[in-house]
């Protein structure tokens, strides 16, 4: 499904003449039209226009961008964050910086595309375990003991919404001597008890070993990408990345919205509760109407189709009755076809309730599988 907003995204979008429900996208905290950041942004346009017009090492570097580093930093407990141009450039960007602590990389089969993309070319060797089966992973460990390990993996997987299972990857990080990268576009704000991420859900976050690759645009509703981390690392980043030394600076709106929106997930953790609320409603709802979805908390909620002709057949009926919900043609390894129900902590109980409704009338015509 594509579709040409002519509005902002929120709990609806305007398309055309129409308004529709939307449950698309990635505004999990519904910061993305927040009055605040919305106010922060136009503000740092009268301050300091639309465009710093330079890389960071050279004259692109302004104050706000070392106090929204400051700001993660801060939300991460890290020594220090480097701020970019996107969150996809943040996967290449790490592997690169970490390239001579490793030989081999390990990574799960469904892994996000900024993963696979961002492998350095020189890598000698790249091997996939099976999706989220950490005995396979554990079997090809075994088979490579002797080569320098890096375990790379989503946090939260962005088409099915799993949590990876770091509380048993980890273990097997540190017996076979290996590295741990996480992308957690989709948890960072989300997931742990001040939404820092998948470690932090499950009590990791200050283990050794364990990097992060994060984005501002998913639950902070702004953009960019960050790594927070030592300041060794951070400072081989902005030394040696190609990547972040030749991109221009992030602009200013998008930088001074970000400081507003790392400020207020630190300021209103009651946001996410709110938002696993909804989502286990929604969730629970679907497996009642005998849809398969997965399980946990995460506001990415899956209906699994064998046959794309189906899945898109639900997707076209819910946007006939008004709701925004996508058919996803994505390049991840998938055998599965997915209409992709996300929760944002905006949406309403009647709007959850009239895509319920609607699930089950067309699962009454068409079946579940």
């Amino acid at each position: 499904m594509t579709i040409r907003l002519n509005s902002e995204i929120s709990n609806y979008i305007q398309l055309s003449d129409k308004r529709y429900s939307y449950f698309s996208g990635n505004n999990y905290l519904g910061l993305s039209n927040h009055p605040e950041i919305k106010k922060a942004a136009k503000k740092s346009i009268d301050r300091y226009g639309l465009n710093f017009a330079a890389a960071r090492q050279t004259t692109g570097t302004s104050e706000i961008h070392l106090e929204l580093e400051k700001e993660i930093s801060d939300f991460k407990n890290k020594e220090d964050a480097v701020v970019f141009a996107s969150g996809y450039m943040a996967n290449s960007i790490l592997l690169h910086a970490l390239k001579d602590r490793y030989t081999t990389i390990f990574t799960d089969e469904a892994a996000h595309p900024s993963i696979i993309d961002g492998i350095p070319r020189n890598t000698k060797q790249i091997h996939f375990f099976k999706h989220c089966d950490v005995q396979h992973l554990e079997d090809l460990l075994h088979q490579n003991k002797n080569k320098q390990a890096l375990i790379i993996t989503d946090g939260i997987f962005a088409l099915t919404g799993e949590i990876s299972p770091l509380n048993e990857i980890h273990p097997l990080a540190d017996k076979y001597g290996a590295i741990l990268v996480v992308d957690d576009a989709h948890a960072t704000g989300v997931l742990g008890e001040n939404g820092k991420g998948t470690p932090e859900y499950f009590h990791l976050q200050d283990a050794a070993n364990i990097y992060q690759t994060e984005t501002m645009s998913k639950a902070f509703g702004v953009y960019g990408g960050f790594i927070s981390a030592s300041k060794e690392i951070v400072s081989r980043i902005r030394e040696n990345s190609r990547a972040y030394l030749a991109s221009t600076s992030l602009p200013p709106p998008i930088v001074s919205a970000a400081c507003t929106s790392v400020k207020i997930v630190r300021q209103q953790p009651q946001l996410r509760p709110a938002l696993y609320k909804k989502a286990n409603e929604i969730r629970e709802g679907v497996i009642k109407l005998g849809f398969h979805t997965n399980e946990g908390p995460t506001p990415i909620i899956p209906i699994f189709f064998s046959s794309r002709d189906k899945a898109r057949k639900l997707s076209g009926y819910l946007k006939e009755n008004g709701i925004i919900v996508p058919c996803i043609n994505y390049p991840v390894n998938m055998d599965k076809f997915i209409v992709r129900i996300t929760v944002s902590v905006n949406h309403t109980r009647d709007q959850i309730e009239d895509l319920l409704v609607l699930l089950k009338q067309w699962r009454s015509k068409h079946g579940v599988t």
